[in-house]
């Protein structure tokens, strides 16, 4: 089996002197991140390679932490637009999270009824959770309604941090964010429930790509953001395993803890013993020595 491949762009000036995002250099990280992974000519071809024209496309991001430390619609909407020129209908994607209360405060302007990408919460009217759990290994819970049948693909687009207790949320621990009970599945590092999670086949099943937001990367006192101990690395991190995603996450992590004088995760207590656990479980590969990770500039 060919080692899953990772692909690190940092962008030069892709912020404006204010701190938000310059819309070229999005683009540009895009651009340099989707063509590399798929081996096409541009991120739009790339995608189109990924998923269908008929697919209807979940984006799911992460809102917790607030404005400070959510990928903004500056990052997103630009992917949104790239799935359109890939040949999807604008109506067919939807970026979504928990609540609407959280996808605002985020700088999102909610959008429940079509024409456009949509973006809503599910806690959004005529969404909601499953009337019944779904029992998979250590998982029972009732599963977002958008993630089990609104999208038949689905896309983590994650902020990198680290946490407190699984050492490490990045792309596959955000699909905690798909069912009712979260609170649930943190006991013992959150492992293996962040695996299960993933392996259960709502999400295992329409999962294609994983991207992280390392633009900012929360080193410490995750997943909230800490000015202290928050990094700007103008980084996405793209790749189909989820499992070699993460890790290299973990990398970058590890790298801005070290730089910052922070016990490695390891000597912390916290490894992320997850990602053994998803690889035991066919999920991905785990060991650096296993992935094939290139880092470009856009």
């Amino acid at each position: 089996m060919a080692a899953p491949l990772v692909v690190v762009v940092r962008a030069a000036g892709l912020r404006a002197s204010e701190g938000s995002f310059r819309p070229e250099a999005v683009a540009a990280l895009f651009e340099r991140g989707l063509a590399r992974l798929t081996g096409q000519t541009g991120a739009a071809a790339g995608l189109a390679t990924v998923f269908r024209s008929s697919d209807r496309v979940g984006i799911k991001i992460n809102t917790i932490a607030g404005r400070r430390l959510t990928s903004p619609p500056e990052a997103t909407l630009p992917l949104a637009r790239l799935l359109v020129k890939a040949g999807l209908k604008a109506s067919s994607i939807i970026i979504w999270d928990r609540t609407n209360r959280e996808l605002r405060e985020a700088g999102y302007k909610l959008n429940d009824s079509g024409g456009e990408f949509r973006v809503f919460g599910t806690d959004t009217a005529g969404a909601g959770y499953a009337a019944e759990p779904l029992e998979h290994r250590s998982i029972a819970g009732r599963f977002s309604s958008i993630q089990t049948g609104a999208v038949t693909a689905s896309i983590s687009f994650a902020v990198l941090k680290d946490h407190g207790l699984a050492g490490l949320t990045a792309g596959m621990k955000n699909y905690f964010g798909a069912v009712h009970n979260p609170n649930k599945y943190h006991d013992d590092g959150c492992d293996p429930y962040i695996a299960d999670l993933f392996d259960a086949p709502p999400i295992r099943g329409k999962h294609r790509l994983t991207i992280l937001d390392a633009t900012t990367v929360q080193a410490e006192k995750g997943p909230d953001f800490h000015a202290r101990w928050a990094e700007r690395r103008d980084t996405l991190v793209f790749g189909f395993d989820p499992v070699a995603v993460d890790a290299v996450g973990l990398r970058i992590v590890e790298e801005i803890r070290k730089a910052k004088g922070l016990p490695s995760l390891e000597e912390d207590g916290r490894t992320p013993r997850y990602l053994a656990t998803a690889e035991r479980l066919g999920l991905g590969i785990a060991s650096p020595a296993g992935i094939r990770m290139v880092e470009e500039s856009a």
